[in-house]
């Protein structure tokens, strides 16, 4: 009898032991309610699907951080974030291009002399703004196949197709662009444009030349309700098709992503034109301070990590963006877009780049835009 009991005894002891291990390895692989970190981030729309489509990897791979992706133009998210219009506490913001984050960091060390940013931006993801024409309007257009500023405006100014060479039942020119008051993209055309227009380089002084106001009004008289993002822009491209829109300003990632729906929504796929000059523009990613500690800025610090290692890079190079990573390949990505013959694309396209507009010139831009009738 004695015997039993002993044995019994040694066999619960034994469940008890590997309950016990059982229950330290669900701690140590399993999230631990109340220790798990939440990062809001807010990006801007051009790395919408690249963004989702990590998302899931990395909570798999860092199952102690949840992440929360919202998506704003991205001067929407500057303006949201310094009036707190966000219903939402921001970890992370990661605006088209890395001078929206000097404005934004500009604006708030004015009201507070705090670095509103934990670390130096890191950057994400570069990409090229370049035009989009459908076939037919661009050889009318670019008979040489070069894009030209002067061209769209002569276009504008005669309005219609049937005046610049085009068929009479083509209609009306239709050029597209997004409000630069909300969207990077927006205020890049502009300052090319405006580039373009003078024939030098820009300054503070010149938004204030008769000529480049005049072209500011042409501009918003003709783009009617500008969307407010660039990825949006070109779904309503594709969508509104021949007609209804002709030539349009995006970067080059997402005009590479989407060319295939231009074919199965058109018939046809765009033509993709390099502007020169054009800019560059990174998406560039700063964890910022406000309502955040340190541990969610920790958590966010290993998410921006993860998104500049080659095989997150190679993921946005699907989706059409050039890395920030020099060992990542754009011809070696598997399904990379540049192997796709995608009509005018190229892996490096014989321009001038210069940068971005400074925060200046983007409060210029929208100045004279917001004044333009």
């Amino acid at each position: 009898m004695k015997a039993k009991k002993s044995e019994f005894k040694h066999k619960n002891q034994v469940f008890t032991s590997i309950t016990i291990i059982i229950a330290a390895l669900g701690l140590t692989y399993a999230p631990i309610p109340g220790l798990q970190q939440t990062v809001v981030i807010v990006s801007g729309t051009e790395l919408q699907e690249p963004l989702q489509k990590l998302e899931a990897k990395f909570e798999q791979e860092n199952p102690n951080i949840k992440l929360e992706l919202k998506f704003q133009g991205s001067q929407d998210m500057v303006n949201n974030y310094v009036d707190q219009k966000n219903d939402f506490k921001i970890a992370v913001l990661i605006p088209a291009n890395g001078e929206i984050l000097t404005e934004l960091s500009d604006r708030l060390q004015a009201t507070n002399n705090i670095d509103p940013f934990y670390n130096s931006p890191t950057p994400i993801a570069k990409t090229l703004l370049v035009a989009i024409a459908w076939p037919q309007r661009g050889k009318v257009l670019f008979p040489d196949g070069r894009f030209q500023w002067t061209k769209i405006e002569q276009a504008m100014q005669a309005s219609n197709w049937g005046k610049i060479g085009g068929a009479n039942d083509w209609g009306s020119f239709d050029f597209v662009t997004t409000d630069p008051t909300r969207s990077n993209s927006g205020q890049v055309t502009l300052n090319l444009w405006t580039q373009a227009k003078l024939g030098a380089n820009i300054n503070q002084n010149s938004f204030n030349n008769p000529s480049v106001q005049s072209l500011f009004g042409l501009v918003k008289k003709s783009v009617y309700q500008p969307p407010r993002s660039t990825d949006i822009l070109l779904q309503e491209f594709i969508s509104r098709g021949l007609n209804d829109a002709d030539v349009a300003t995006v970067y080059e990632s997402i005009a590479l992503y989407r060319w295939q729906q231009s074919t199965a929504n058109q018939g046809q796929p765009y033509q993709i034109y390099y502007l020169n000059p054009t800019s560059e523009s990174t998406a560039t990613a700063a964890i910022v301070r406000r309502d955040i500690d340190g541990g969610t800025a920790n958590a966010a610090r290993k998410f921006l990590d993860f998104l500049t290692q080659p095989p997150q890079q190679a993921v946005l190079v699907q989706h059409g963006f050039r890395p920030v990573n020099n060992a990542v390949d754009l011809k070696a990505v598997p399904n990379s877009p540049w192997n796709q013959n995608i009509p005018g694309a190229e892996v490096k396209p014989t321009v001038q780049t210069i940068p971005p507009p400074n925060t200046q010139t983007i409060r210029e831009i929208q100045r004279l835009w917001e004044r333009a009738n």
